[in-house]
């Protein structure tokens, strides 16, 4: 079954896209929707979009570096790793590498890209951190940015209930990547 899988997912994967793109092109031409003009019409609404926004992801990436530059991360994985060895928990340290990728992930979607390329450069694809790190990548939103494309383009001010279902989303994304991450690897 798994060789099976190996052969048939790279082709699968490799035509998703575009047999969706022809289902929603055929959807449209059975509705009779003016295709093109609908394609050029959400073209020019996306970048007057893109245009608004420009403000709120200037200050979302500025935010995003100071916090990356300060070395946070590694005081709280110094702190984090001295917590785990008191209470007996040195099997689970090697998580800790884990942490920048968990904190950046919530903000940025391109710094969290860069943050797990440096992860896997250092401890390798194949480590325990690289693939925990891989599962992490695919289970988490990047939460703050997505508050403020989204919000910002529609001119929300408040969020009211939505950070904090994201942010508990979020860390439910991580818990369960590290707990797979040990079930799958550790």
């Amino acid at each position: 079954m798994s060789t099976l899988f190996q052969e048939v997912a790279p082709a699968v994967s490799q035509w998703m896209i575009p047999l969706l793109m022809l289902v929603i092109i055929v959807a449209g031409y059975v509705k009779k929707v003016p295709m093109y003009e609908s394609f050029v019409t959400g073209a020019k609404e996306g970048f007057d979009v893109a245009v608004r926004i420009i403000p709120y992801l200037v200050a979302i990436l500025l935010v995003v570096k100071v916090f990356m530059a300060s070395g946070v991360f590694t005081d709280l994985k110094v702190g984090l790793a001295w917590v785990m060895t008191g209470i007996g928990m040195e099997r689970y340290t090697p998580s800790l590498d884990l942490i920048p990728l968990a904190l950046t992930m919530p903000l940025t979607g391109g710094g969290a890209l860069g943050v797990l390329a440096d992860t896997l450069e250092r401890h390798g694809p194949d480590s325990f951190v690289g693939l925990s790190a891989s599962i992490m990548m695919g289970s988490t939103e990047t939460t703050f940015y997505v508050l403020t494309v989204y919000y910002g383009a529609v001119g929300i001010k408040k969020i009211r209930h939505t950070l904090p279902a994201c942010l508990v989303a979020n860390a439910a994304g991580i818990i369960a990547a590290l707990i797979l991450g040990w079930v799958l690897f550790g």
